[in-house]
């Protein structure tokens, strides 16, 4: 993707710094249809991107030993927005937790201080056969879950695993709430809500757990205080889950900890038709320079099943893009017609594997990818 470093006579000044990490599995394999896009829209919109590549991951393990250096974290933080691909791979998977690929995204998410996850859930009408509900559930379907991401049971403390005096295991994780942390990932989800339906749906587990109590109050005063405007609803964990599949266009903003964020959004995903087809933002706090740090990336996996096979799904992390044009560079246009054109891409019956139903067409991921490039084209 390092091409687009030619500015021609575009000072280096007025050029966005992105970091790309393309990751491992499908990372590098999707990452590449995005590469064509920003291409494009260096050619023909005059997005100025200044652009360095990083390892990560396990691909950053087989080369330095870790699964990011400090210098990666640091170059993020001064970048305008991390473009990230996908973590993980079963040949790492019998070293310590702290060697494990995915330790790259919990850390960047940590140092960065990357506390608001967006998930959109949104079915694209052409897709409504491939969700795993009846058509008329679905259909509209859009919903963004907003995931509290470096708090809660996966960041607390103690956590770890002792070996008790009987010679038997323990293992501890602690899930911690502050009320501050609570509050500013609450106020990206009003805010969020402001800019859509109107209503944010808080998820909890207040009837057992203390940490769930103290979310709940919190939110509600937050809500007193500054955003009486927004319809606000509260609603235990468990019971959204079963919601979000009897009656998924119930929600607008659903805003949650770590936890349960991660559990509801893969669980929404599905309502979509397919993990393949699903972006996400993770925000950050509010710089010295005004700019906010900013991750973006798909929620799928980095699928080593599939790896290097050209079949994987490049969509959401074009969609990935999409947001990051969106939330960090300002450009909503360019994100507008990368959306437009992956509606209509979908419209037309090309299909990756994953996505696949009866009287479409198959397509691999260099196929899909020209696909959009040339709805761009046309929609321009």
């Amino acid at each position: 993707m390092g091409a687009v470093n030619q500015h021609g006579n575009c000072k280096m000044s007025e050029a966005h710094k992105l970091l790309v990490l393309a990751g491992d599995g499908i990372g590098p394999e999707v990452m590449r249809e995005v590469a064509r896009i920003v291409h494009w829209l260096d050619a023909n919109r005059g997005l100025k991107l200044d652009i360095t590549e990083e390892l990560v991951g396990a691909a950053s393990l087989a080369v330095h030993g870790v699964p990011i250096r400090d210098e990666v974290i640091d170059l993020a933080r001064k970048s305008d927005a991390v473009l990230f691909g996908s973590v993980g791979d079963p040949a790492w998977g019998h070293v310590g937790f702290d060697k494990r690929p995915e330790v790259a995204i919990l850390k960047l998410r940590k140092e960065l201080e990357l506390f608001a996850n967006l998930r959109p859930a949104q079915l694209f009408d052409a897709l409504i056969d491939a969700s795993a509900l009846k058509p008329e559930v679905v259909r509209g379907l859009d919903i963004m879950i907003v995931r509290e991401t470096v708090g809660g049971i996966y960041f607390g403390e103690p956590r770890g695993i002792e070996t008790l005096p009987d010679g038997s295991r323990r293992g501890i994780n602690t899930e911690v709430y502050t009320t501050s942390e609570i509050e500013r990932v609450a106020r990206v989800a009003f805010e969020m809500a402001r800019q859509r339906g109107n209503r944010v749906c808080s998820v909890e587990k207040c009837n057992v757990m203390e940490s769930g109590l103290l979310w709940k109050e919190v939110v509600t005063d937050l809500h007193k205080r500054e955003y009486q405007d927004v319809e606000l609803s509260h609603m235990l964990a468990d019971n959204c889950a079963m919601q979000l599949v009897r009656n998924p266009n119930q929600f607008d903003v659903i805003v949650t900890g770590n936890l349960f964020g991660d559990i509801l959004s893969d669980l929404a995903s599905m309502l979509t038709g397919s993990l393949g087809m699903l972006p996400s933002a993770t925000l950050g706090i509010v710089r010295e320079d005004g700019k906010r740090n900013a991750l973006y990336e798909p929620i799928h996996g980095s699928a080593p099943d599939i790896a290097g096979k050209g079949i994987a799904n490049p969509l959401a992390q074009i969609l990935s893009f999409a947001m990051l044009l969106r939330y960090s560079l300002n450009r909503a246009e360019d994100a507008e017609l990368i959306e437009k054109a992956v509606s209509n891409v979908l419209a037309s019956g090309l299909r990756t594997a994953d996505i696949m139903s009866p009287g479409m067409a198959r397509v691999g991921t260099d196929m899909m990818g020209q696909a959009v490039l040339r709805e761009m084209e046309k929609l321009a």
